[in-house]
């Protein structure tokens, strides 16, 4: 690889125009542990490995764009939250994050339950031999056909997300001859601190059924009036990519409120409530993202201390990370392509990849960290903005950020904290290839979703 130095962009010591970035760290070569995958590091030579492997050996086999999953850190993190909630309480996947058969095996075999969102996870989920009883099925608008195949595998639990769902779930068990157990998701007026497109508790959005109103309540009233239902709880969801506990502590206040509402109404006690996801994870080194043991005492408090100033049962608690378990553990690695500095700016470095592999940038205005990985650099930190290779101005992968100001084409940079929805959210703009997924375990590197090919695109062009 060429390591040849550039003319550089605007460099440490230089006036920085204004922008969102966080000053250099003072060693550039130092992986902070807090956004890297647990078994990442550098190895003697000064490059990057990951599962014991060196990063330019995964690059010749695999090639970049690819996503380097720490398999033995996404084990590690499901145990931590199976661990930290206890035999009383459920832990289900969120899927949506990223889902693959490998991924469902690794969830089946570390105790966690999953939670699908179309019927393409539930394929996928089903499989992979996770066990139907052990999946939630998610969805705003689920079709006729996605609710049928949930009830005739016998899936856990559906999640209904609206009065229409309520009958036709109820439709659909009936004529099937089973009783599918149901949790109705409310929105519980809370209003996440975060991306508004990620906030999903307050009333102006399209999930759930509100509160506010009655609604929740006349929707608790039909799902217990119709035979093909076994209410078994209320489901809420304040958002994602979330620090702050206060909004869980409101939320779970008010589904305690609407349990002893339905215990009042009807007599009885719903024995499950599940609060979500939606965990924020590190991106940045200034992220601070909560343990799971902490997350879990929290909530566990929170719920109990509201059920016993109702006078209420606790009931069974189920949480949905996805992002918390998934995110971390794996990193995008690229090869630099084309550097182009601007005076009193920055410098702009693209990369064999873009907004088809993460589109979370442009679309949530997400912030990232980035690496050079393929070696080490005394040379003064410049800032940069990481790009792709599409036709668009937004296609930014990191907005601001430090690397070393030798840095060449040819070099290798990594983008950690993306296993969570940019596989599962990458797209063939442009025609791009979607990259692989390869989980690293121990010295052994494995694809666990291939890259996509020129074939694979033609294939599906039928005109």
């Amino acid at each position: 690889m060429s390591r040849s130095a550039h003319p550089a962009g605007p460099r440490h010591a230089d006036v920085l125009p204004e922008g969102h970035y966080s000053a250099p760290a003072d060693d550039l070569n130092v992986l902070d542990p807090k956004v890297w995958a647990q078994t990442v590091t550098r190895t003697e030579d000064g490059s990057v490995s990951v599962g014991g492997i060196d990063v330019s050996t995964l690059a010749e086999q695999f090639g970049t764009p690819a996503y380097f999953v720490d398999e033995t850190d996404f084990r590690a993190r499901a145990r931590a939250w199976r661990t930290a909630f206890g035999h009383d309480a459920d832990v289900f996947y969120a899927g949506k994050a990223f889902l693959s058969r490998a991924v469902v095996r690794w969830l089946h075999e570390e105790g966690l339950n999953l939670d699908v969102c179309s019927g393409g996870e539930l394929a996928t989920a089903l499989s992979a031999g996770m066990p139907a009883d052990r999946i939630a099925f998610h969805g705003n608008n689920k079709s006729v056909a996605e609710i049928t195949r949930a009830v005739e595998a016998g899936v856990g639990r559906i999640v209904l997300d609206s009065f229409q769902e309520i009958v036709r779930v109820a439709h659909i068990a009936q004529s099937l001859g089973r009783r599918q157990r149901v949790q109705i998701r409310v929105t519980v007026g809370v209003e996440a601190h975060t991306h508004e497109f990620i906030a999903t508790a307050h009333e102006d959005q399209k999930f759930g059924i509100a509160l506010a109103d009655g609604q929740a309540a006349e929707a608790v009233r039909r799902a217990l009036a119709l035979d093909g239902l076994e209410v078994i709880g209320i489901h809420s969801h304040i958002g994602s990519q979330i620090f702050d506990m206060a909004g869980f502590e409101v939320a779970a206040r008010r589904v305690v409120s609407l349990l002893a509402a339905i215990r009042d109404e009807h007599g009885i006690e719903l024995p499950e409530i599940d609060l979500g996801g939606g965990l924020g994870i590190a991106y940045t080194s200034d992220d601070d993202p909560r343990e799971p043991h902490e997350i879990a005492k929290a909530l566990g408090e929170i719920v109990t201390r509201e059920c016993e100033a109702a006078k209420l049962r606790t009931p069974r608690i189920s949480v949905e990370p996805g992002r918390a378990i998934v995110g971390p553990t794996a990193f995008t690695l690229y090869e630099v392509g084309t550097i182009k500095p601007l005076e009193g700016l920055r410098t702009y470095v693209s990369v064999d990849g873009g907004m088809s592999d993460n589109i979370r940038t442009a679309l949530y205005d997400a912030e990232y960290s980035v690496a050079l990985v393929s070696r080490t650099s005394d040379a003064e930190p410049m800032l940069v903005r990481v790009v792709g290779k599409h036709c668009e101005s937004g296609d930014i992968v990191v907005k601001d950020a430090f690397l070393p100001s030798d840095l060449a084409p040819g070099d290798l940079i990594a983008v950690p904290a993306t296993g969570a929805y940019c596989r599962s959210m990458a797209s063939n703009y442009n025609h791009a290839l979607r990259p692989p997924v390869v989980a690293v375990r121990d010295g052994e590197a494995r694809v666990i979703v291939r890259r996509e090919t020129e074939e694979d695109l033609l294939r599906l062009d039928v005109g």
